[in-house]
């Protein structure tokens, strides 16, 4: 089956659209790569947007009109990837829409709300679309996030020693080979809300590190910081922007007459710091990284100080691109959905139970389930697939 991956993550920057062939093969799930195309957000979206999100308040006229918008960027980003990639043969759309809302209390998460109304793709595209994958998990008592973890556990299963998955987005998440997964904490989320801050706007985020490089941590801040109680939270957890923003380094002090450089080395060190200490807690022997932060070479480098002797590898040595990974999961996961299967494991989430995920919106000539899988997949092969130049490991990080 020929799926396309949609993905915007919490820096919402941009739609992620990856395409690829995924077949059973016993108890092999096999996905070939077709390629990856990346659409930013308009700016008038991404204004709206940003307006809308934690702490801000938001009535529901600006929630429908962002499930309007959004789902039509993200169906324009679903045409171009079945034109681009699959030569107009794709069969089914997985859309993991945008998060803007998780609601956390009392250490549970009581519902979660991701916007991009399907219809609009299903009805650009002509394809059946599976959405809405997190309010399951959610309601069956789960954390409904980290979903990339059964990805993870399948596509590292065999891999030898203890390997973990690290995901750098706007938020960190990891995933061990027992099934412990979880929010590591932020990953460029106070980055990025330095940089707009002290940017005026201008900056949506700090590009190769620039700011970062040329300052110093400040110790004081980083302790202060550090003192985050999610941190000492049990695992399973999740996080996001409802407690990572501006006014939370507001109230930190963060923006209290430093320098910008040496407060963004400072967030930079405490995202390294805290992944490296999640990292370590599991018993890592290796991690296999992905998303946006790896592309920041500050950010890396830390982290391979902090990792020492632990080694520090892109999903790209794999055959799986890494600005591409988290769109490939939830390909993987929407074929999950159409074959009957469930894409949850309930050790990385939290559920009483492994759920089949999201909600099908059927594409023009309706919505026919393929033959029911006859086995549950439980290891994922990458083979080999175009579209992608592969990072060389001597270039991850520089």
């Amino acid at each position: 089956m020929r799926v396309i991956g949609l993905m915007s993550g919490t820096s919402y920057d941009a739609v992620d659209a990856a395409a690829g062939d995924l077949r059973l093969d016993g108890d092999t799930l096999a996905l070939r790569p077709l390629g990856m195309v990346s659409a930013p957000y308009e700016e008038p979206l991404r204004a709206a947007l940003a307006k809308a999100l934690p702490p801000a308040e938001c009535g529901v006229e600006a929630v429908c009109r962002l499930d309007t918008g959004i789902g039509r960027a993200f169906a324009a980003a679903a045409v171009r990837a079945d034109r681009e990639l699959c030569a107009g043969r794709a069969e089914l759309v997985a859309s993991h829409g945008q998060t803007v809302y998780h609601w956390v209390a009392d250490g549970r998460v009581r519902g979660t709300l991701q916007l991009g109304q399907p219809a609009w793709i299903a009805e650009a595209t002509g394809l059946p679309v599976v959405a809405d994958f997190r309010a399951r998990d959610v309601a069956a008592g789960g954390q409904g996030a980290p979903l990339v973890s059964l990805f993870d556990l399948l596509w590292l299963r065999g891999r030898p020693g203890r390997p973990v998955a690290l995901n750098i987005g706007g938020i960190a998440n990891l995933t061990a080979p027992d099934g412990t997964a979880f929010d590591t904490g932020p990953g460029c989320a106070l980055l990025d809300a330095a940089a707009r801050e002290f940017s005026g706007g201008r900056l949506a985020y700090d590009a190769d590190g620039a700011l970062a490089a040329r300052g110093r941590p400040d110790p004081r801040l980083l302790d202060r910081l550090l003192g985050e109680p999610y941190y000492a939270m049990p695992a399973p957890r999740t996080t996001g922007k409802e407690l990572f923003h501006a006014g939370y380094l507001r109230a930190a002090g963060a923006f209290g007459g430093g320098r910008p450089e040496d407060v963004l080395a400072t967030l930079a060190l405490l995202t390294a710091r805290t992944v490296a200490d999640a990292v370590r807690s599991v018993g890592a022997s290796e991690v296999i990284a992905s998303g946006g932060g790896v592309r920041n070479p500050v950010l890396v480098r830390l982290l391979r100080e902090l990792l020492g002797e632990i080694p520090l590898r892109s999903s790209d040595e794999l055959g799986l691109p890494a600005a591409a990974k988290e769109a490939y999961a939830f390909a993987v996961l929407g074929f999950l959905t159409a074959h009957g299967l469930a894409g949850t494991d309930p050790r990385s989430t939290g559920a009483r139970r492994p759920s089949v995920l999201g909600s099908v919106t059927p594409g023009r000539d309706g919505f026919r389930m393929p033959a029911p899988a006859r086995c549950v997949p439980v290891r994922l092969v990458v083979e080999g697939g175009e579209g992608e130049r592969t990072v060389p490991a001597e270039e991850f990080g520089r």
